[in-house]
């Protein structure tokens, strides 16, 4: 006879990173653009950023365009890094379905994306009890290299719009 489970839900954190301001070369087509000089500065930021600020991470989500491979690789994060083309030109929900997808273990994940998934998908997520002037910034503009940081009580397969907190929005810059 099995005993009732007095576990918890689990406590979990969801950090989405923008990429960092891309270059546009000429003949270059869109998924292979780098990022620019800036871009990568900034990348660096926010990996600094997010260090100081959140739990360590235990998945990475990249899009597989180049300029978030190498913002990821600026950032100096690192974790167990899936690299997903379904990323990549996504709108919210379909950025909804990775997190949703990921394994149960994981207790924070980072999402490396693009306009419009991960401005999006923060914002879908950002519940009431969302810090107001974290969501205000958010709401204003989510720029290359943007950091939005959500937190949640639950499965990620049950995340839903408005389930998490947002409890940071920043945009590292020199």
């Amino acid at each position: 006879m099995s005993s009732p489970s007095n576990a918890q839900p689990a406590f979990r954190t969801l950090i989405l990173l923008r990429h960092g301001k891309s270059a546009y070369p000429p003949g270059v087509g869109d998924h292979e653009r780098p990022l620019a000089n800036r871009g990568q500065q900034e990348a660096k930021l926010a990996g600094d950023w997010i260090r100081q600020h959140c739990p360590s991470i235990d998945a990475i989500c990249c899009s597989s365009a180049t300029r978030t491979r190498q913002t990821l690789e600026a950032t100096g994060l690192d974790g167990p890094t899936t690299f997903l083309g379904e990323i990549y030109s996504a709108y919210p929900e379909e950025v909804l379905e990775v997190v949703n997808a990921l394994d149960p273990a994981v207790r924070t994940a980072l999402i490396v994306g693009h306009a419009p998934g991960i401005p999006g998908l923060a914002d879908d997520l950002a519940g009431p009890e969302s810090d107001p002037p974290a969501l205000g910034r958010l709401e204003i503009k989510f720029p290359t290299s943007a950091v939005a940081v959500l937190t949640f009580t639950g499965e990620w397969a049950t995340l839903r719009e408005n389930g998490a907190v947002l409890v940071d929005f920043v945009v590292p810059r020199a």
